[in-house]
């Protein structure tokens, strides 16, 4: 188990700063947690799409929605044991067709959405992606190495609560999955601008099982339930504007909190997209000369847009000879 600290207080960030993940347990107590801070991984992913000259820039409602996904799959994946990528979905019939998020294990991330139609301001999840109910939440771990015959792990529930109301936010959506799917009481916290996006995740850990730490099921209840109460006081800006360790010592100065050593750079969460110049040429090559001869005719270069983070990559007269 690597080495655990308890964290301070500290002073207000640099939004510019690198992303950060830290975990932490609540010593002697079935509850872990998590909080992320994406910060120049998500500035990437925003000025990607933002420079793409058919797309242009999300708009605000959908770059909400896309970082606060972004941050609820570190943390997700943070607390599944699995060497392979995690997927997070959102689908449905509003001007949001299809939202994606996607972490591996090594943290590279990198997200995308696909927009039809106006998008209000203001809009919450509802109106983006839920407005005729019929808006899904997909996750999918997909194995880095795959067994003969091993497909992706896929679960899939609604956009709406047990009473059939929509949720509105993510956090609540998220939320009501992973009570369902892991039956273990979870509570999170998602913010998102156009600077940072980031997230608190707390969940009970279950009293049986490998490295359970017993105890009665009522205490471990109100331990958790105690914990939650104190994570869901948070509030948008505190976790927009703080680093993660001033927000966990604001909330949890009064418990006995044992923080992970925060994972950062090299080793933290980082966008990373497969795409390249390299893997475009190679694709120009393989449709032809005669055809990419027909785009420089017809536009004057060959343009090639990457449709996960819309990069565009363009090869004039004298790039296409070189390939």
């Amino acid at each position: 188990m690597p080495a655990a600290s308890r964290p301070g207080s500290s002073a207000l960030p640099d939004r510019s700063a690198v992303s950060e993940l830290q975990r932490f347990l609540f010593d002697g107590l079935p509850v872990r947690g998590a909080i992320v801070r994406l910060t120049d991984a998500w500035t990437e992913v925003l000025r990607r799409r933002a420079a793409n000259t058919e797309t242009g820039a999300y708009p605000l409602p959908v770059a909400q929605l896309l970082g606060e996904m972004l941050a609820a799959s570190v943390l997700m994946h943070t607390h599944v044991k699995f060497d392979g990528t995690l997927i997070l979905q959102m689908a449905g019939d509003g001007p949001v067709r299809l939202a994606v998020a996607q972490v591996d294990a090594g943290l590279r991330l990198r997200a995308t959405a696909s927009l039809s139609g106006v998008v209000p301001a203001g809009a919450d999840l509802a109106m983006l992606v839920n407005p005729g109910g019929n808006g899904r939440c997909a996750i999918t771990l997909d194995p880095q190495t795959r067994q003969q015959g091993q497909q992706p792990y896929q679960g899939i529930v609604g956009l709406t609560g047990d009473d059939g109301a929509p949720f509105h936010t993510l956090a609540a959506g998220l939320q009501h999955y992973m009570q369902r799917s892991e039956q273990l009481a979870t509570t999170l916290v998602l913010a998102a601008d156009e600077s940072v996006a980031a997230g608190l995740l707390v969940q009970r850990m279950p009293l049986s099982g490998a490295g359970n730490l017993g105890g009665s099921a009522q205490d471990a209840a109100q331990s958790y339930e105690r914990i939650a109460t104190l994570a869901a006081s948070l509030s948008r800006q505190e976790l927009l504007e703080l680093q993660p360790s001033a927000v966990l010592h604001r909330l949890f100065w009064q418990e006995r909190l044992m923080g992970f050593a925060p994972l950062s750079g090299d080793q933290g969460p980082r966008f990373t997209c497969t795409c390249s110049r390299e893997r475009v040429a190679g694709m120009l090559r393989s449709l032809g000369q005669e055809e990419v001869q027909g785009l420089l005719r017809e536009r004057g270069e060959a343009e090639v847009a990457c449709e996960y983070c819309g990069q565009q990559y363009r090869f004039d007269a004298v790039d296409v000879r070189q390939i």
